[in-house]
């Protein structure tokens, strides 16, 4: 599926998801069926993640796991089940050689040695929130393998830029369950319907509002911005912007693709680099961003043209309405 073959096909609100992927399969003349195969892969371990989620206070699985991820953060016990049950479902669909994720320090090959691709996965962020039962999320990136199929995976397969990405989702676990995602052909949102057990198409080419009044970013961290955010923010409040922030970056983000609106999520003095890890979460949010007419950079340049340096990079966050973006950042 290159991105030059993709094209937009028109679908009635409430085709479900795997009739959309079919259809839009079809308008692709190199298609050979193993990434609608992987989008299905990442749906159903959606469903699965969901329905874990929705009785995790009933089954006692709320809470800390008691350890730390690579990241040096507290592991939740939904974190280390919606790692397993994405593991799982990519390894069992064959389609994925590795995986990289925020749960894991280093490359998880799959075994699956002549799989065309590689995912870089946020299994559920926001994990802090489940106990207060606020919205969380599930992020991933699908990339194209450099290296010869066949051989084991390498650096040089997972460690690429945004702009190489083949297509990049995410699912948010809310009042109701959304799978979005983008090919590069634009961005489709499809609602989970658990009667039907499926997800059923409810908001087709996404689009971002160019300009927003919707800011986001934890203030509780303001006095260690660098100044030129510190004087963005004062801009929003003159204006009278309304201040959110869940906590949640799914959440925020997709609050902000529906309404318009800016994330930002600056350098502090607490998080030098930023805190938000470049591959599997800022990478595929830029995408989508982009592809709903908006835009993400790290403050100063396109996030999508970074260069990573490591799987677990970390890097400043600017997305949103372009015309927010634009302003907030020197891009």
């Amino acid at each position: 599926m290159a991105k030059a073959e993709n094209s937009r096909i028109a679908l009635p609100v409430g085709s479900n998801l795997d009739r959309f992927i079919m259809r839009n399969q079809e308008a692709f003349a190199y298609a050979s069926g193993e990434l609608s195969q992987l989008i299905r892969d990442l749906a159903y371990a959606g469903k699965v993640v969901n329905r874990e989620i929705n009785r995790a206070g009933l089954a006692g699985i709320t809470g800390a796991y008691g350890a730390d991820n690579v990241q040096g953060e507290a592991q939740q016990n939904l974190d280390v089940a919606a790692n397993i049950r994405f593991s799982r479902a990519l390894q069992k669909g064959g389609e994925v050689a590795a995986i990289i994720s925020e749960e894991e320090e280093d490359i998880m090959d799959l075994n699956n040695p002549r799989a065309k691709y590689i995912i870089a996965i946020d299994p559920l962020d926001g994990s802090s929130n489940i106990d207060v039962n606020v919205s969380i999320g599930t992020i991933f990136s699908i990339y194209r393998r450099l290296s010869p199929q066949g051989g084991p995976v390498q650096m040089e397969d997972v460690l690429q830029k945004g702009s190489d990405q083949v297509a990049a989702g995410y699912i948010l676990y809310g009042s109701s369950t959304m799978f979005v995602y983008t090919t590069g052909a634009g961005v489709n949102g499809f609602t989970y319907e658990p009667s039907l057990g499926e997800y059923i198409l409810s908001h087709q080419n996404m689009k971002m509002p160019n300009d927003g009044t919707i800011y986001s970013v934890n203030e509780g961290a303001s006095k260690t911005f660098p100044q030129e955010v510190k004087d963005y923010i004062d801009k929003c409040k003159d204006r009278g912007y309304s201040a959110r922030y869940i906590g949640s970056l799914v959440a925020d983000f997709h609050r902000n693709m529906l309404k318009g609106g800016i994330y930002i999520y600056p350098p502090t003095e607490k998080a030098p680099n930023g805190k938000l890890r470049l591959m599997y979460e800022c990478n595929c949010l830029a995408m989508i961003a982009e592809q709903a007419g908006g835009m993400a950079t790290d403050g100063k340049q396109r996030i999508l043209d970074i260069e990573p340096t490591s799987l677990h990079q970390r890097v400043p966050f600017f997305v949103g309405s372009k015309k927010m973006v634009k302003e907030a950042s020197k891009a």
